[in-house]
């Protein structure tokens, strides 16, 4: 395959699920009429910051598979993440579960961490690209504890 169909592809899986993800929750969306914590962006800046984090997902994966890096693990924690993350929307802003997101984010983290050790084991480049989905991911958490606190 192609490097141009090589990137394309890694790159719009996770921009297509994640634009999925937001279709469907878009009626449930509740978080300008939350109590939110100190630091809280506006609700405007998360499909931005998501679909920017998604491309470089798919770049990172994309550097991987072109690369003929991918393994049978690359693949399971690569696509276990990218399951937990298009999850925890549904959960927290659909059902309302709030406490129950946060077990589920501090999992994604969990997640993240693993795929980005064994990103690095076969690509430095591509682990390091992840590092923005990772402090985001982390942020994201201090939010759900803040929303589940104050609400």
């Amino acid at each position: 395959m192609s490097k141009f169909k090589t990137y394309l592809k890694s790159i719009l899986v996770p921009v297509i699920l994640g634009g999925i993800v937001g279709i469907l929750i878009s009626s449930s969306m509740d978080y300008n009429s939350l109590n939110t914590p100190p630091l809280s962006p506006p609700g405007i800046l998360f499909p931005i910051i998501w679909t920017i984090l998604y491309i470089l997902m798919g770049v990172s994966y994309g550097i991987l598979k072109y690369n003929n890096l991918v393994d049978e693990k690359i693949n399971q924690i690569y696509y276990l993440q990218l399951f937990v993350n298009l999850l925890w929307p549904i959960f927290f802003f659909v059902f309302k579960w709030r406490l129950f997101s946060i077990m589920w984010i501090i999992l994604l983290v969990i997640l993240i961490g693993t795929m980005i050790y064994r990103f690095y084991q076969k690509n430095k480049v591509s682990a390091l690209i992840q590092i923005p989905y990772l402090i985001w991911s982390i942020f994201a958490t201090y939010l759900n504890i803040g929303i589940y606190l104050l609400n």
